[in-house]
């Protein structure tokens, strides 16, 4: 008895299934027409799109494999170069000596006396009192002249 039960429940259960895969692929039928609003300012150039674009690409149009390609012998060559040349700047840039992680107090020091070592311009030797008459000097010098007097028509 429980194996006729169990064939018409299954049965049943296979059929609402079936009948539920097929409503839900009904609700998507339509989008896979989709349709442009007529009324859309921009309905002609969407159809227009549409139509340009509505045959897909065959399999002449895709460009052909390269024939040409490096043998794996000769790619593995090329690793191999890469990576020797690797290690050899590796190498050199181990040798350069570094001098931008010594102490920050001993570099200002040095920058110091290397500054103070060169001869200073004489113009900043001036006292604020001279750098202040220069630049009145400056301001006079570059006031506009008067204007010109021009006869006015008449």
């Amino acid at each position: 008895m429980n194996a006729l039960l169990l064939k018409k429940t299954g049965r049943t259960a296979a059929l609402a299934a079936a009948m539920g895969a097929a409503l839900a692929s009904a609700g998507c039928v339509s989008a896979f027409e989709p349709r442009t609003d007529a009324a859309s300012p921009l309905a002609p150039r969407i159809q227009q799109l549409v139509g340009e674009n509505r045959q897909y690409p065959r399999w002449a149009d895709f460009p052909a494999a390269s024939r040409d390609l490096p043998a794996p012998a000769a790619i593995a060559a090329d690793v191999g170069r890469l990576e020797s040349r690797n290690a050899a700047l590796t190498a050199d840039v181990a040798r350069i000596e570094w001098t931008l992680n010594q102490d920050p107090a001993a570099f200002l020091d040095s920058v110091n006396r290397r500054i103070d070592a060169d001869q200073m311009s004489p113009l900043t030797v001036r006292t604020p009192e001279q750098v202040e008459a220069f630049a009145e000097e400056l301001r006079q010098r570059a006031k506009a002249p008067p204007p010109i007097d021009r006869p006015r028509p008449q």
